[in-house]
């Protein structure tokens, strides 16, 4: 039977193992899938025509361009990417701290048109998959090769330094990529 004494006990017995498990915890740690391939190539071409789907055989020349973008080659040599109009899209991985971000890239026109977190498998800095944080992409583009800067600034987060950078540099990536198969 239970008394006025005893709910104050429960609360923090209960409290207490809700922290312990980490139901409590914050969500942007967490890692996970936020959004499928197909879901985020229908978001990418909303209105932009069905896209076809391609592949693209990185040279020497492109992971060299890959090691000046990203500090290393690319780790496959051959991209899967979907196109329609000046639209493309690509899904690219680079490690955060120390496990792969799966990112969607939509470009459009040599500018980012959409960035999309897929999969996040890192423990920390998860909130790169917010769209407070993936809109500050949109409009962006290259210059100055052969350092491959990004026209505008992105915003760096406290905490998620390395998922921030591995973003940063895969929508630089991106960009290149789409310079390559685009007119």
């Amino acid at each position: 039977m239970m008394n006025r004494r005893s709910l104050p006990i429960l609360f923090s017995c209960t409290w207490l193992a809700l922290l312990i498990s980490g139901a409590g915890s914050s969500a942007y740690g967490q890692a996970g899938t936020y959004q499928t391939s197909a879901e985020f190539l229908a978001e990418a071409f909303a209105g932009a025509g069905s896209p076809s789907a391609g592949s693209y055989s990185l040279t020497a020349a492109d992971q060299a361009a890959a090691k000046a973008i990203l500090g290393h080659a690319y780790g496959t040599a051959r991209l899967r990417y979907w196109k329609s109009g000046d639209r493309t899209a690509w899904i690219l991985e680079e490690i955060g701290k120390t496990r792969p971000i799966t990112t969607g890239f939509a470009v459009d026109d040599g500018k980012v048109h959409l960035v999309r977190v897929l999969v996040y498998r890192e423990s920390h800095g998860g909130e790169v998959k917010n769209s407070f944080f993936t809109r500050q992409f949109k409009g962006a583009k290259l210059k100055d090769p052969p350092r491959y800067n990004l026209s505008r600034r992105i915003n760096n987060i406290s905490g998620a330094t390395l998922s921030v950078n591995a973003l940063r540099n895969l929508s630089r990536f991106a960009l290149y990529l789409d310079g390559k198969v685009s007119p």
